[in-house]
């Protein structure tokens, strides 16, 4: 038997509330390389609120609506725990897993919770707005300005209500046959040893711990980002 022909394609799932350009970066770099990108725009409204398991069934069907079988996924934030599930109820669509800030296991501190949710408040001046983002999201030093805009708070909503509505068991586990998780030493959203935990659990997991970087992480690091990616996934091909 022929050995099945590992594929090109590559799904993007953003942050929570967030727009999927904050992949343009990384989406430039990985279709140099010769893959083919497909950024998940997260849907701006949905009623009533899904679970995190109808939402993954959403990113199942949107890759029936391309005609793609398998793909490779690579999720940011609230988009790795959406790649986890769908890796869990989909496990034949999925080649390779991406895990950008591997999250939901250790808990935020509850002041980086408080700026994490202002982060989606319309009510606060750009100064306040932006000083909210710096501490929840980007490490010392890095220029928080870049994320000043694309905040979308109704689909933050439904997106936190999901997680709420789904046992951390459901997601928390799942894998592929390969998974690489790139954490942020300054992320204190989702805090390193979330991805110690689950590198720990999983021996098909690969971990790389970056310096420098949030958990906004892809517009603070995008060139070590990118070369860890396209190692990891070019080893597939």
């Amino acid at each position: 038997m022929a050995p099945r022909r590992i594929s090109s394609d590559v799904v993007l799932l953003p942050s929570l509330g967030r727009p999927a350009s904050d992949f343009d970066s990384l989406a430039i770099s990985l279709t140099m390389a010769g893959f083919i990108c497909h950024p998940v725009e997260p849907r701006r409204t949905w009623e009533p609120a899904p679970s995190l398991a109808e939402i993954a069934d959403h990113v199942a069907a949107y890759l029936d609506s391309l005609g793609i079988v398998r793909a490779h996924i690579i999720g940011h934030a609230f988009g790795n725990r959406l790649a986890r599930m769908v890796a869990a109820r989909h496990p034949g669509r999925v080649d390779a897993l991406v895990l950008l800030a591997c999250g939901g296991y250790v808990e935020m501190d509850e002041a980086i919770a408080a700026s994490l949710l202002a982060c989606f408040d319309t009510a606060l001046d750009s100064s306040a707005h932006l000083d909210h983002v710096r501490r929840a999201f980007f490490a010392p030093g890095n220029d928080a300005a870049v994320w000043a805009t694309g905040w979308m708070g109704e689909v933050a909503a439904y997106q936190r209500a999901a997680v709420r509505a789904t046992r951390r068991a459901d997601w928390w586990d799942a894998t592929a046959g390969r998974v690489l998780v790139i954490q942020a030493m300054q992320d204190v959203i989702a805090v390193p040893e979330n991805g110690r935990r689950y590198d720990a659990d999983h021996p098909e997991v690969t971990l790389v711990e970056i310096e420098g970087a949030g958990h906004a992480m892809l517009p603070e690091q995008p060139e070590r980002i990118a070369s860890e990616v396209l190692q990891f996934l070019n080893v597939a091909r």
